[in-house]
């Protein structure tokens, strides 16, 4: 059975990247902002289309209730049914349905700009967390290494006072060098260990106790972009770069605002169809019949004898209700029509609608220059950075050169007992340090430059193609 060490998966930048894009919980909730954005132009998409709905209702009507065909009240349970359908549709608006859709398709690009905004946002902090491990791993190397040169030293010297060749005070020294060096150790072990959390938790990583980088050396010699102005990169980026696109995109979305509330202003024509039908259980009139109880009715008296003048007096033959079905087709009906609507005073309200979407707009438009200009400061910036990282690292190159040969002349006049241990232990250590900040600057540069190419157009994860 392999260890578990060997079968620990080593992360490559750009699997890091492919990994936080698609588990990041700010990236999920940006795509469900492009997912409503979508639902947002299918409902604008619906404006075009007619309204059509149908209602059906029945209903008992039970106790003192007038019959509709006699006229009587009576106490009787009588059952109703009533279908319908209608259809509406709107032939014009002010164009608003026509402006709504165009607003909701270019707020649907706005939202998809947004996400891409996030994931780019995402995978920069990703490369310079992944670059601070790297910087972690490489600085816990130097402490190592300089633990068991101390240790070996602190062997050879224990040698040397047993032989009496040099002094107990020489002993007591390097051992609290070995002693800070398993300090420098432990620190720089933990430093390396939270830097890989901070990039899991990034990454939303489930098991993150084993998450690893892999082992490699990054050149810096591949440096490109520098050969560029900080007017060129900003000219591409300012082309390129996804927070312009959002400002340009946002400022479209405020005109089509304005449209769609000047469109209030104009008057609006619907057109719309209803047919309804309805049956009862009542019973229905066949025909009529001289009432048996009282065969006639008095109508009035012939004037000056005073005579009753008398009429037959009928009553209805009633039977069965028709049937449903034939009711419904006796019974039916239809309506349409159009309806025409025009604004004349409603409060200035659609004045104020129009207003604040100007308002909007001019701020939608000031957004897009702030937003240009700050591109500008950051691509400047930038740009100074990646030359001041690289002035720096060239820098710190010559000074571990230098401490290098200080600390290897400090070695030679130690052993010859020109200078005691105290001097020779800050030799090596001035030399560690310069160790630490050339790794430092190595990979402040590396990133900065990796800042620059962003700006460029650059993938962040093509640094791991370098």
């Amino acid at each position: 059975m392999l260890p578990a060490l060997a079968q620990q998966k080593k992360w490559s930048l750009k699997e890091c990247v492919d990994y936080a894009l698609k588990n990041n919980i700010s990236i999920k909730l940006s795509g469900l902002d492009v997912a409503t954005a979508e639902v947002a132009k299918s409902d604008a998409f619906g404006g075009f289309l007619p309204t059509i709905n149908a209602q059906g209702s029945h209903s008992w009507n039970i106790g003192l209730n007038q019959n509709i065909t006699t006229g009587l009240l009576e106490n009787q349970t009588v059952q109703f049914t009533s279908l319908g359908a209608n259809v509406g549709i709107d032939i014009y608006s002010g164009l608003q349905r026509q402006h709504r859709f165009s607003r909701a398709r270019l707020a649907a690009v706005a939202a998809q700009y947004q996400l891409t905004k996030m994931q780019e946002d995402i995978a920069l902090n990703v490369a310079n967390s992944y670059l601070q491990i790297l910087f972690n791993k490489e600085n816990l190397k130097v402490q190592e290494q300089q633990l068991a040169y101390d240790n070996q030293r602190m062997d050879r010297i224990s040698q040397l006072v047993e032989a009496g060749s040099v002094p107990k005070g020489d002993l007591l020294d390097i051992k609290a060098t070995v002693a800070t060096d398993t300090q420098n150790k432990i620190a720089a072990e933990n430093t390396l260990l939270i830097s890989k959390l901070t990039l899991a938790q990034l990454m939303q990583l489930e098991n993150f106790q084993d998450f690893d980088t892999e082992d490699r050396d990054y050149p810096t010699d591949n440096t490109g972009v520098l050969f560029k102005t900080a007017l060129e990169i900003y000219s591409k980026a300012r082309e390129q770069r996804t927070e312009i696109k959002i400002a340009k995109q946002n400022v479209s979305v405020a005109e089509k605002d304005v449209k769609i509330a000047k469109g209030a202003y104009q008057p609006t024509l619907q057109g719309f169809y209803s047919f309804n039908t309805r049956a009862a259980d009542s019973h229905r009139v066949v025909g009529y019949q001289q009432s048996r109880v009282g065969p006639t009715t008095t109508v009035g008296f012939v004037e000056g004898t005073n005579q009753l003048v008398l009429a037959p007096n009928y009553v209805p033959l009633l039977s069965k209700h028709a049937p449903i079905w034939d009711q419904f087709d006796a019974n039916k009906g239809h309506s349409f029509g159009v309806s025409l609507s025009v604004p004349i005073l409603n409060g200035f309200s659609t004045r104020n609608s129009v207003e604040r979407a100007k308002i909007a707009l001019e701020r939608s438009r000031i957004t897009l220059q702030q937003q240009e200009l700050t591109l500008e400061q950051n691509v400047y910036k930038a740009y100074t950075d990646a030359q001041g990282a690289l002035n720096t690292y060239e820098a710190a190159k010559a000074t571990v050169t230098a401490r290098e040969q200080a600390k290897e002349y400090a070695r030679e006049r130690y052993e010859v007992g020109l200078i005691n241990v105290f001097d020779y232990n800050q030799a090596q250590t001035q030399f560690v340090n310069a160790q630490s900040e050339l790794l430092r600057t190595k990979y402040d540069f590396i990133f900065k430059v990796k800042i620059l190419e962003f700006y460029f157009g650059v993938p962040i994860s093509q640094i791991s193609d370098k």
